[in-house]
């Protein structure tokens, strides 16, 4: 699967568009993650605990993007975005969307 955030595929044809797909996780945090980052928070610098929470919740829902591509009859994505709300206080939604497409080399 071709994956890019802009709106065309360099080298690439566009046969077919298939409509807006979407992959979405929902995730929060631990107790245990919540102490760990507040003790990490404490030392500043780069707080691991939820760069590794963050890394993957958007690896989640890119994979989930990837298969509702694949569902449709899609072999590339073009315009692909990342989205994040916060649900509720520790509780974050994470949405990977762009539009399904058929490509074929250019000649």
């Amino acid at each position: 699967m071709i994956v890019t955030t802009a709106n065309n595929l360099e080298g690439y044809r566009i046969t077919k568009q298939l409509g807006v797909v979407r992959g979405l996780t929902v995730r929060s945090r631990s107790i245990l993650g919540n102490i760990g980052g507040a003790v990490q928070s404490l030392f500043g610098g780069n707080l691991s605990i939820y760069v590794e929470l963050a890394e993957t919740a958007r690896r989640e829902a890119y994979d989930l993007l990837i298969k509702h591509a694949e569902e449709v009859g899609a072999n590339a994505i073009i315009a692909m975005h990342y989205d994040a709300n916060e649900i509720m206080e520790g509780i974050t939604e994470v949405l990977a969307y762009g539009t399904a497409v058929r490509v074929e080399p250019a000649a």
